[in-house]
């Protein structure tokens, strides 16, 4: 129990840092990890090397947070889908004015330059995620949002970013049923994004990434978009058979 105490107030910790945590011999938290991975109750994080709490570890602790049960939801979900594709995924979450990136699979791509990207935070009116987040969250919880980007970044209205007005990227990011990066943050790729739901609310965007030379945006878009909505209402799907609280 201690083990999983510790887990749930820090968010995952890797075995090292679990035994840190708690004083019990580093070879005694492997074998109860691998002990409580058998019972269900943790899973190790392969990107990170992190062990989180599982699903059924919500009816022992309290501190089971939502990005957790939004990582066992869409995992398994990303990883067929990076499979088909080939081009790393990410689930990202808005945290204290950036999106975060909570899962990947830019480890298990061919086509990935980038690997450890779990904890790594990112611009939120410059990425695909980030947008994606803004141009389907509620109406009133995008200006929440929005009023304290201006805030921290010391931006005035109208916001104006690299590809254009932010309200019109916005509405365009709705025209187009996913939030996108053609340019800006990241030369060499682009990306779009697609929101998942716990009811109305954005909990977290799911997104996909390549190479720009090796392909079109349009091409890209074609390819990609109804594949990358279906996996992203696939989770939302099973956020809402986990009764996940709004």
């Amino acid at each position: 129990m201690l083990i999983l105490q510790t887990l749930n107030r820090r968010n995952g910790l890797k075995a090292a840092e679990v035994a840190a945590a708690t004083s019990i011999p580093r070879p005694t938290v492997y074998r109860l990890l691998e002990t409580l991975e058998g019972l269900g109750f943790v899973s190790r994080d392969h990107s990170s090397e992190k062990w989180r709490p599982t699903l059924q570890a919500k009816s022992l602790s309290s501190g089971f947070r939502h990005e957790d049960w939004v990582t066992q939801a869409a995992v398994p979900e990303m990883v067929r889908l990076g499979r088909e594709i080939l081009w790393p995924l990410d689930l990202v979450t808005f945290n204290d004015h950036q999106m975060e990136i909570r899962e990947s699979t830019h480890n298990i791509s061919p086509y990935s330059i980038d690997h450890g990207m779990v904890g790594v935070q990112l611009p939120v009116l410059d990425t695909a995620g980030g947008r994606a987040y803004l141009a389907f969250s509620r109406e009133e919880e995008r200006a929440q949002t929005l009023a304290g980007l201006r805030a921290k970044l010391g931006l005035q209205n109208p916001v104006m970013l690299q590809d254009g007005p932010l309200m019109h990227v916005l509405d365009r990011c709705r025209t187009l049923g996913v939030g996108y990066r053609k340019e800006g943050y990241r030369l060499s790729t682009q990306s779009i994004s697609a929101p998942i739901y716990s009811g109305p609310r954005v909990l977290a965007c799911l997104t996909v990434i390549w190479t720009s030379s090796a392909l079109s945006f349009e091409k890209a878009l074609d390819q990609y978009r109804d594949k990358l909505l279906a996996t992203a209402r696939g989770i939302t799907d099973a956020l809402e058979q986990l009764d996940v609280p709004d």
